[in-house]
């Protein structure tokens, strides 16, 4: 039994983690879900694995007994991943619907990776000639006399 558990907590931790590597959208959501349901898996096999065995000590009875409080932390855990991956799709589907793709992209294909700076450097330069010019309008203000 544990020896099943554990195979099941490794293949969903490895598809998972192999899951949120890709450069797209919703293969990153569906390997956060698997890893959520991994650590699930894990947290719920912390309490024992007993068949039909109580959640309480029994006072006369084996003291075999499944611990009540990783199946609470479990239910916990479920309602916030569920709410994690709800919110994780809309922004998803919204950058989906913007973009009209749902790739990743680390960089911008389309610009030189110096553009940003270009981009910096020709606003420090109009700035600076916007400067010069109010200097000479004053300049020539002065020279008529107001």
């Amino acid at each position: 039994m544990e020896m099943i558990v554990a195979s099941t907590i490794g293949v969903l931790t490895a598809g998972g983690i192999y899951l949120i590597l890709r450069l797209r959208a919703f293969p990153v959501i569906l390997g956060i879900s698997l890893l959520s349901y991994a650590v699930n898996i894990f947290l719920f096999s912390t309490g024992r694995l007993a068949t039909n065995a109580p959640p309480i000590l029994n006072k006369y009875g084996d003291a075999t007994y499944t611990d009540p409080l990783p199946q609470a932390l479990v239910l916990t855990a479920i309602v916030i991943s569920f709410g994690m991956t709800a919110v994780l799709v809309m922004i998803a589907l919204g950058a989906y619907l913007e973009a009209d793709s749902d790739e990743m992209a680390l960089i911008d294909e389309e610009a030189p990776p110096d553009a940003e700076f270009e981009v910096e450097a020709a606003a420090a330069e109009a700035a600076a000639k916007s400067s010069a010019l109010d200097l000479s309008d004053e300049e020539e203000l002065k020279g008529l006399g107001v």
